[in-house]
């Protein structure tokens, strides 16, 4: 495998193109076309637009059918055709082409010195400052059909795709400006056909808002039909009698913009992305409805005649894309669950934060009503001072509020152990009291020492204070782990509540959480679905926006300063305290790894690619608000293709905890470890092909 190679790793490099045209100077135009469609190469692209009439411009009316223009535009073709002989890149062009009686505004496929096919428009504006009928014939009614263009003939019609052989999810469909604009584009139907990769031709003058306008369809059609979207429309040199052209090109894929050029351009401008093929194709395959619509359309479309109900047409050719490092023209995020806009970012926190709080308070709720009215269940919470337990209080502080019942109905207790610090439990103490909740101090050290010495663990043998690193085993860490919850279970017994879980995503993901008696288990967990990346920014977020009073920000501000660990195991003077991410890895690179295989379905191999892209220079790409310039590190390929193997081991190894998941709210669209809700597995799968593909990443 080609590990540093993008398109061997499934993108493919496409433009959006525009340029200065020539006003009815084909020869003009075609040099200038050409001219990009080499630089294009040059640069590695599989797909290159032009706008909607590139050879001749959009706005020159009734010179659309003089002879002088129409011969020029043919002898503009051949020459682009002669040129791209030596091109790899896939060329999209405007012209006005004859065939019949008619005149067709169309769009013209050219590849490696051969006219691969032409879809002409099927929709014709001609109602305010449009007048396209009077020139042009539509041609929503020619599938199946063929057309002669420099002496050959070639595939005609709305319905052709475009096909690479040789990059399989590589599927090109072609509409002209007005096409997107109709309730049905042709590209709706196209992309149920098959086609992952739309591109509009557009002439498109512009007025106060349209831009937004064109933004919206575009991105919406990249995400209903599950495909990337490439838009270019004219700008620079088109006439200026009673119409003006920004020259707006912009490449969306699945609802989300990758590339948008410079708009009013006095030069060129080709805007260049990667589009991720793999990623079309697997959530075309997760979402079944997709082809649902395919097959209530075909059944739909066999009562119509059979003109109308002809199927697309498929044109194949060899891209020979390029091989070795081209780069990645896309943006990756590093932290794929945490946005990168400040804005965006906001308001993704109060949301996530009203889906927690509005889900806890409809489970107690629930249960009230369940019981007639007459149990009003309190909550009972470990709170240890750390990020998960912090959250999880705010969000019940804030449920609790919403239902209109003192906060003293939360039961919060801190419950030290063999190694927890007086910093930590110092935050939990305070962070209670300056919330107003019932607060207590259960000290598990003696039930502990008492379990160990009962199961005849060596700790037990060893003398007090002395240290033994053998005794220091998974064992006597879930002692602790699981007196906690089981104390928390019959405090609910016993004050008649529910025990509020705290444990996140991530930890689910990884397997870091006790089961059954222990962390894993709770009555309702309201940070199943947030993965630990995103709680720093729900904190941060809480403080900003001013939920809670200054005491209690205070104390926040200070947790989300805190090293992450879980207090089991004790520490020298002079030692390093237990650290999390010492034995499970970086929460960011496991978070990484996390979206990519629950949201994206994506192989190993092409996770630690991205994650190279994403963390391999600290200095580059955006960050998002509120990490501190020491936590923003870089990560090599082989520590992230160690860590990757770590995930990929825990993520197989521990899908029995997350099958006997207690209940608690999706928050995220990078999906959840529910097996009622994202994820179904079985806990005795296998992770060794897996591992296998992994090996194909390099470590050097």
């Amino acid at each position: 495998m080609d590990f540093y190679s993008a398109y061997a790793q499934g993108f493919a490099r496409v433009a959006a193109c525009t340029l200065p045209v020539a006003i009815a100077d084909p020869a003009t135009n075609a040099a200038r076309i050409i001219e990009q469609a080499r630089a294009c190469h040059e640069d590695g692209v599989a797909v290159a637009v032009f706008p909607e009439l590139s050879l001749t411009g959009y706005a020159v009316d009734d010179l659309f059918l003089q002879d002088v223009l129409l011969e020029g535009v043919g002898e503009a073709l051949a020459a682009i055709v002669q040129a791209s002989r030596d091109l790899r890149t896939v060329v999209v062009v405007g012209a006005p082409l004859h065939r019949g009686n008619r005149l067709y505004n169309c769009a013209v496929v050219i590849h490696a010195g051969t006219i691969l096919g032409v879809a002409p428009k099927s929709y014709l504006p001609t109602y305010r400052e449009f007048y396209e009928r009077r020139w042009f014939a539509p041609g929503d009614d020619t599938a199946g059909s063929l057309i002669t263009v420099g002496g050959h003939e070639v595939p005609f019609g709305p319905d052709l795709i475009f096909a690479a052989s040789d990059l399989p999810d590589l599927k090109l469909h072609v509409e002209v400006c007005e096409d997107m604009w109709v309730p049905i584009p042709p590209s709706a139907e196209a992309a149920l056909a098959g086609a992952s990769v739309l591109a509009n031709l557009s002439g498109s003058p512009i007025t106060i808002a349209r831009a937004e306008d064109r933004r919206l369809l575009v991105r919406s059609a990249s995400a209903r039909c599950q495909a990337a979207y490439l838009y270019a429309a004219a700008g620079q040199g088109e006439s200026t009698t009673d119409l003006s052209w920004d020259g707006q090109t912009m490449i969306y894929e699945c609802g989300e913009l990758h590339a948008e050029g410079e708009r009013f351009p006095h030069e060129a401008v080709r805007t260049v992305a990667d589009i991720d093929l793999d990623r079309i194709r697997q959530e075309r395959l997760r979402q079944g409805t997709f082809d649902d619509n395919r097959r209530g359309f075909e059944a739909r479309s066999a009562h119509t005649s059979t003109s109308e109900r002809a199927g697309f047409r498929t044109v194949e050719f060899v891209l020979d894309p390029p091989s070795g490092d081209i780069g990645l023209r896309r943006q990756v995020h590093r932290f794929p669950f945490v946005p990168d806009d400040e804005e965006r970012l906001a308001q993704d926190c109060y949301e996530a934060y009203s889906i927690q709080v509005a889900g806890l308070e409809q489970r107690l709720r629930a249960m009230t009503e369940a019981s007639g009215g007459t149990w009003h269940p309190k909550i009972m919470i470990g709170v240890s001072g750390g990020l998960d337990s912090t959250h999880a209080l705010i969000v019940a502080a804030k449920a609790m509020d919403r239902l209109g019942r003192p906060r003293t109905d939360i039961h919060a207790f801190t419950m030290p152990g063999f190694a927890t610090g007086e910093e930590t439990k110092g935050y939990a103490t305070r962070l209670s009291t300056s919330l107003g909740v019932t607060f207590e101090t259960l000290d598990i050290t003696a039930a502990a020492r008492q379990m160990l010495d009962d199961l005849d663990h060596p700790y037990s043998e060893s003398q007090e204070g002395a240290r033994d690193v053998a005794v220091y085993d998974v064992t006597f860490e879930n002692v602790q782990a699981g007196l906690r919850t089981d104390y928390l279970f019959r405090q609910a017994n016993h004050r008649g509540g529910i025990v509020l879980g705290t444990g996140d995503l991530s930890e689910l993901a990884l397997g870091w959480c006790t089961y059954g008696v222990g962390d894993q288990m709770s009555h309702y967990n309201v940070n199943g679905g947030v993965p630990k990346t995103l709680i720093q920014h729900l904190i941060r977020w809480a403080i900003s926006s001013h939920q809670f009073d200054a005491t209690t920000d205070e104390v926040l501000r200070e947790v989300l300063g805190a090293e992450i660990t879980p207090e089991l195991i004790p520490t020298e003077d002079g030692e390093k305290p237990q650290a999390t991410e010492d034995t499970v890895g970086p929460y960011a690179l496991a978070d990484f790894a996390l979206y990519h295989v629950l949201r994206r379905g994506h192989r190993p191999s092409k996770i630690a690619f991205l994650a190279w892209h994403a963390w391999r220079d600290a200095s580059t790409g955006e960050w998002p608000v509120g990490i501190a310039e020491t936590r923003r590190v870089a990560y090599d390929l082989p520590t992230i293709k160690g860590w990757l193997e770590v995930f990929v081991r825990r993520f197989f190894a521990n899908q029995f905890k997350r099958s006997a998941l207690p209940n608690g709210p999706k928050v995220s669209a990078g999906g959840t470890m529910s097996p009622r809700g994202d994820w179904r597995m079985p806990s005795d799968a296998r992770a060794d092909a897996w591992l296998a593909e992994l090996e194909r990443v390099p470590t050097d």
